[in-house]
């Protein structure tokens, strides 16, 4: 037993330095400063990364992350097959509405997103996919807590996550009518307005009922 707990010790920390590199090159005193791993220990799990492709140095000597996280996350969305059988609705979505959409789920203790596409427009909401986000701000937050703002097929929200953006998004089901993910649009206040759901919750709800449909006619 104690030798799982100190194995599963070394894996949180491990863990900790990949997500320090997720907002870019650091070097080893930013990496100490930002995980608060004693220097010894972060360059360790640092190097030990590198080794298995993990992390890798950029022109700096500064730790990043290696593309080996690439290849992987192609292969984790390749074996989660929600996110391409929703692709039609959700770049139909987009076209109607011309905001961005994105395909939330439940996981790690938040919401990620799945699949993500930007407004053409020049000023648009970006959210990448892989980003966990909060559950208590925002409408596909709501959506997936199923809080109790969704009797009505739909949630909104109105600068809850970020100031100056708005969102609206609904339920995709499983065919016993378990809230599997949230479908949601987003963009700025002065296109969306105040009363974002007003504009667009019956195209976002469309398009949930359609990957909904795709879901249940699966084999």
């Amino acid at each position: 037993m104690e030798l799982r707990l100190a194995t599963v010790g070394v894996l949180d920390k491990a863990v900790l330095v990949l997500d320090a590199l997720e907002a870019g090159p650091r070097s080893l005193a930013e990496l100490m400063a930002t995980t608060a791993l004693p220097r010894a220990t972060a360059h360790r799990l640092a190097v030990a990364l590198e080794s298995h492709g993990l992390v890798r140095r950029d022109a700096l000597g500064r730790f990043a992350l290696g593309l080996r996280l690439a290849a992987l996350g192609r292969a984790a969305t390749a074996a989660f097959p929600l996110a391409e059988l929703a692709r039609p609705a959700l770049e139909a979505l987009r076209a109607e509405t011309g905001e961005s959409v994105q395909l939330y789920v439940l996981d790690a203790g938040g919401r990620r997103c799945v699949a993500s596409f930007e407004s053409p427009s020049e000023l648009r909401t970006i959210v990448a996919v892989g980003t966990v986000l909060p559950l208590d701000a925002g409408s596909a937050g709501k959506v997936l807590t199923d809080d109790g703002s969704t009797r009505r097929g739909w949630a909104e929200s109105v600068g809850e996550r970020e100031a100056g953006v708005a969102s609206v998004s609904a339920p995709v089901l499983s065919p016993d009518g378990t809230v599997v993910a949230a479908i949601g649009i987003s963009g700025p206040i002065p296109r969306t307005t105040r009363q974002p759901g007003r504009r667009y919750a019956e195209a976002v709800v469309r398009a949930a009922a359609a990957v909904s449909a795709a879901l249940a006619a699966r084999p």
